[in-house]
């Protein structure tokens, strides 16, 4: 039966992923949704949610986080929105379309966003059991299940963004993974041969083999038709369980092509600069599945976006053109940011390259540069911070040099650009094609405040969300500029920074949260509770500070129970089935063969998972609430203390073997690292701490990837500051050289008040290092040259810190009333939680999680739930 619109025209919209909801987003700002009816087919068993995100279902994310689709908004506007019912004919002449479920439908505009299928090679075997793509939600459940029950080896074919986050599932999903990329290098689209390089290295760290310049030549499968193996191009073979096939993907066209629809030679709906197909005037095509008018499809949400934008402003009879759009793109790969804009590879003629490299720490950034100083293109892997702003200067000169656009924050003759020096015509969006003229103009003309507002106001920073941090500078840039007080204040319930109640603190010696809050939060909050955010930094200052000011330094101890950070609660990190790490401290790396043994029988009896960590530590996993306590019952009994892996604190002291064994070493970095290690367990402060020691300058501890690191020289020790080798890599600064013993300590005490007077809340010491007015030169001068004064100050804090340090576990293990916390249900003390379960890998154990529970609603109404777990 054939569904008539009457009166009312009507759109249908075939396809329901990121493009088509913004497609719906935009009739519904053009007012179309009231003056039209609007149907939408969509074929997959759930509405549009946020494909570029996919691969973060493996770290804990449901449907429900990824769904980009607010039912009150379909709703609200009247769309009739057809789930599980996938468009399956085209009848152009009586335009009409028809569902899978028989279902007819009369349009006046039909618009296509069927997206993309990926490619898969035509090699042999290559549907046989284990062979998988990577392109939906259901993929994913596919992969996740065969992964837990019939594979250890999995391996990805095709090197590029979804190969890499593909790769990178397998690998957590506790399998060996391999990497097979035809071309000469990963991601060979978006990087050169130089961010190639830098992007293997990194990748290949984090335990994951790379095959570039190889193509796959066959699958390899048993009697049964299961994957056992793979025949590469070079001849060699590659035995594994699992294939993914990540190649690529073509535009999804076949429903065009049926009803006769233009599409291009290698695939595409072939559309006008307005989105209209060139053959039929009442069909348009949007995304991946549209061959634009410069010839191009284009892969990515962004240059979507427009063209969903483009068709409805068509639709609305107002002018738009889409010809063209910005390929720039930012991602975080496997942990790594990569980053490329502009012409990335240099195909301007006439260009030059700026490029700066250091492969030990996984850095890689170039800009390519015009004669005249236009900054055309860049390529950054290892450090993206600067994207924002230098893919927005793309087209104009740079008020700086080049070269130093591209050296690391600190380094000699490194420049910072801010949003500030931007033109007004930049574009700091490219998703939403949002400049910073607009952004400014939200603030000053809308009266915008804060960055959820100018995102309201702009649709700026709401696609892939890369340029947010820009956004929130600008907004703040803009608010002063205008004569608007900025609160700066930490929360909702203080108007201080971070800074300045630390200095309340220790001035009054104001040593409960209750009193600070009282006394000097805002009226509003006073008498209140606190929030989330000033109660475990408020926590964290009384407890850095608690000697000084004659409060209890012990985390559990009264009101400072109840603000904990929720690892501090039972002084554990919480892990990601409800179970629990036990981390005890290892000072340097160091080690007796009894303090092995202790650790060995523990984890033999409570049946831990253990890993030696690249702290130099051993971790034990999987301890339930109510078993922490009696395991750290024996290690206290053996001598070891709380390594304070849950706390803003201290973590480790790294150390090579020094001169005692090494025929390099020139100083003892092991006696030193234990040293610093013992003087300092136990210090809390903003953001945690990590340190290592190296006997000589081949740095084999690492030391300048630390928030304070120290290299040993023939005349005594190096310093380092500011260092970070996580999610934004940092190598540190030199603060002093060639110090003595004494020296050192006497400036790392300096340093790290410092730091923890200063910082903001959850703020590392690379960040703050960049944040400070003045930056090193100024930390120098305090901490060197005692500018301020204040060295005498900080030495006695750190002195009181050291003198009065006591174990958190001795100090809970002694306490019975602290023990009673340690339970799963406090109704039933002595009822462990029934949801932490385990299940055998590599002879040991590890979580038995939940597969992905999804509810699934059909066209017919019907719904269906499918749920599982590892162990199932």
């Amino acid at each position: 039966m054939t569904a008539t619109p009457g009166a009312t025209p009507t759109i249908v919209l075939v396809g329901h992923g990121m493009v088509g909801q913004r497609f719906l987003e935009a009739l519904a700002e053009r007012g179309l949704t009231a003056t039209h009816r609007v149907v939408v087919l969509c074929e997959e068993p759930r509405p549009a949610y946020d494909r570029v995100a996919l691969t973060s279902y493996f770290s804990g994310r449901t449907p429900d986080d990824l769904s980009m689709t607010d039912m009150e908004f379909i709703d609200a506007h009247g769309i009739e929105l057809y789930v599980g019912d996938p468009a399956e004919t085209i009848d152009r002449a009586a335009r009409t379309v028809t569902a899978g479920s028989g279902r007819a439908f009369a349009y006046d505009t039909l618009v296509l966003a069927t997206g993309s299928y990926p490619f898969v090679p035509p090699v042999p075997h290559k549907d046989a059991t284990g062979c998988f793509v990577y392109r939906t939600i259901e993929d994913l459940l596919a992969i996740e299940e065969y992964a837990r029950s019939r594979a250890t080896v999995g391996a990805v074919v095709g090197g590029g963004l979804l190969g890499l986050e593909a790769a990178g599932a397998l690998k957590g999903l506790g399998l060996a993974a391999h990497i097979v990329e035809f071309a000469p290098r990963l991601m060979p689209v978006q990087v050169d041969e130089g961010g190639g390089a830098a992007l293997l290295r990194t990748v290949e760290e984090m335990g994951l083999t790379v095959h570039t310049g190889v193509g796959t030549r066959e699958i390899v499968v048993d009697a049964a038709g299961a994957v056992t193996g793979m025949r590469l191009s070079d001849g060699s073979e590659l035995a594994t369980d699992l294939v993914v096939f990540s190649a690529g993907v073509r535009p999804r066209d076949q429903l065009a092509r049926d009803c006769g629809l233009t599409v291009g030679e290698r695939g595409g709906i072939a559309v006008d600069e307005q989105c209209r197909t060139v053959a039929d005037p009442h069909v348009f095509a949007i995304g991946e599945c549209a061959l634009a008018a410069d010839g191009r499809v284009y892969g990515l949400v962004a240059p979507g976006y427009e063209q969903a934008e483009t068709a409805a402003a068509t639709i609305a009879a107002d002018e738009a053109a889409f010809t063209g759009a910005d390929l720039s793109t930012k991602l975080k790969l496997l942990g790594v940011d990569v980053a490329s804009f502009g012409d990335a590879h240099g195909t301007t003629g006439d260009c030059l390259d700026v490029v700066y490299s250091d492969a030990r720490a996984g850095l890689y950034k170039k800009l390519v540069i015009g004669r005249d100083g236009t900054l055309l293109g860049g390529i950054l892997v290892g450090d993206a911070d600067a994207y924002g702003t230098l893919r927005a200067f793309t087209g104009s000169v740079p008020p700086v040099a080049p070269e130093s656009l591209v050296l690391p924050a600190g380094a000699s003759g490194g420049a910072q650009l801010g949003p500030s020096a931007l033109p007004d015509e930049a574009v700091v969006c490219s998703c939403h094609n949002v400049s910073k003229g607009t952004i400014r103009g939200a603030v000053t003309g809308h009266s915008c405040t804060t960055v959820p507002e100018v995102k309201k106001c702009t649709k700026a920073g709401t696609g892939c969300g890369s340029c947010v941090k820009v956004l929130g500078q600008l907004v703040a840039a803009e608010l002063e500029a205008s004569g608007v007080e900025v609160d700066k204040g930490l929360c909702g319930c203080f108007a201080q920074t971070r800074e300045e109640l630390y200095e309340i603190v220790l001035a009054l010696r104001v040593g409960t949260f209750r009193d600070l809050l009282d006394r000097y939060g805002r009226e509003g909050a006073r008498g209140g509770d606190g929030c989330e955010v000033c109660k475990p930094t408020v926590a964290s200052i009384i407890a850095s500070l608690a000697p000084a000011i004659g409060a209890s330094g012990y985390v559990l101890d009264g009101e400072q129970a109840a603000l904990q950070d929720s690892n501090d609660h039972f002084l554990a990190n919480l892990q990601k089935n409800g179970s629990y790490s036990v981390v005890p401290r290892i000072p340097g790396g160091e080690i007796t063969p009894e303090g092995l043994i202790t650790i060995g029988e523990i984890a033999r009896d409570f049946g831990l998972y253990t890993k030696i960590t690249g702290g130099q530590r051993i971790d034990m996993f999987g301890a339930r609430v109510e078993q922490l306590p009696l395991i750290w019952t024996r290690l206290v009994d053996a001598g070891f203390e709380s390594g304070h892996a849950y706390g803003k604190a201290l973590r480790t002291v790294k150390s090579c073997v020094g001169r005692t064994w090494c025929r390099y070493g020139v100083q003892d970095s092991v006696r030193m690292a234990i040293d610093l290690e013992l003087r300092y367990r136990g210090l809390r402060s903003p953001h945690k701490l990590k340190s290592a020691v190296s006997g000589c300058a081949r740095e084999c501890a690492e030391a300048q990837s630390k928030d304070f690191g120290v290299i040993a020289t023939a005349n005594g020790w190096n310093l380092y500051v500011g260092g970070n080798g996580g999610a934004t890599p940092r190598h540190a600064d030199l603060l002093a050289q060639d110090l003595t013993d004494a020296e050192l300590v006497r400036l790392i005490d300096r340093f790290l008040m410092f730091y923890i007077r200063t910082a903001d809340r959850l703020e590392r010491t690379s960040t703050w290092l960049e944040r400070i007015p003045g930056g090193l030169d100024h930390v120098r001068d305090v901490v060197v040259e005692d500018s301020l004064g204040i060295c005498a100050e900080l030495e006695s804090l750190m002195a009181a810190h050291v003198a009065n340090y006591a174990d958190e576990w001795a100090t809970t293990i002694d306490n019975p009333d602290k023990l009673a916390r340690f339970v799963s249900f406090v109704n039933a003390p002595d009822t462990p939680d029934p949801v932490v379960g385990f299940v055998p890998e590599r002879d040991q154990m590890k979580p038995d999680l939940p597969l992905l529970s999804v509810g699934l609603r059909r066209a017919d109404g019907t719904a269906t739930v499918l749920e599982g777990s590892a162990q199932r």
